[in-house]
């Protein structure tokens, strides 16, 4: 039965409602809500940190500006601009999951994790280089936050990652309205992976 009604969405090209066409409120947050309440805490413990690595900077802006000369700023761009078309693909994904399309959304939501994947590995190369020319979380103070900072969020990377593969097993036997629910909740994450990068990354590599 939900198999016809999803190919009946995709013959008519009609769409389920959006997040700005539900109630009011939470009820209008894509995704389940449990989600938000966990990218809510988790954006406030990386603004913590975030005041935490500016306030250190501002105490010992002398070792922060050679720490920082050290990194790799074409690297980290390079992870920026995939974090972004990743976070599009899965934009992508949850558009095409209301437009009852449920195999192009499951193709978007697994790109999207596989360009994710490749900021790991860039990371990894990146990581690989600093440590490569002695420099540790031990090194000094600059180091400890950059390794902390850039650590934690890619943990985070990789748990969306899985997130966004999980979401994509989402087939044609699923509940049309289940369906939209697991796309947004799992685009929801993966923006908020976006989002701590965009600002992570001139923090910690371009503001001196």
């Amino acid at each position: 039965m939900a198999d016809i009604e999803m190919r009946g969405l995709e013959m008519t090209g009609l769409e389920l409602p959006g997040p700005e066409e539900r109630a009011g409120g939470l009820a209008a947050l894509p995704g389940n809500l449990m989600m938000w309440i966990l990218i809510f805490s988790e954006l406030a413990v990386f603004g913590a940190a975030f005041i935490g690595f500016a306030v250190a900077r501002v105490l010992d802006p002398a070792t922060f500006a050679a720490g920082q000369a050290h990194l790799n700023g074409t690297a980290g761009a390079l992870n920026t601009m995939v974090l972004v078309t990743s976070g599009y693909l899965a934009a992508r994904g949850v558009a095409a999951g209301r437009r009852g399309a449920v195999a192009q959304a499951r193709r978007a939501m697994v790109m999207a994790a596989a360009v994710g994947s490749v900021f790991l590995a860039v990371k990894a190369m990146e990581y690989s280089a600093t440590l490569g020319a002695g420099l540790t979380i031990d090194t000094d103070s600059f180091f400890t936050l950059y390794f902390l900072l850039t650590g934690f969020h890619a943990l985070h990377v990789m748990l969306g990652i899985v997130i966004l593969l999980l979401v994509s097993r989402s087939g044609p036997e699923t509940v049309p309205e289940t369906l939209i629910e697991n796309l947004e909740t799992g685009a929801a994450f993966w923006h908020m992976v976006d989002l701590v990068w965009v600002i992570l990354y001139p923090l910690v590599y371009l503001i001196r």
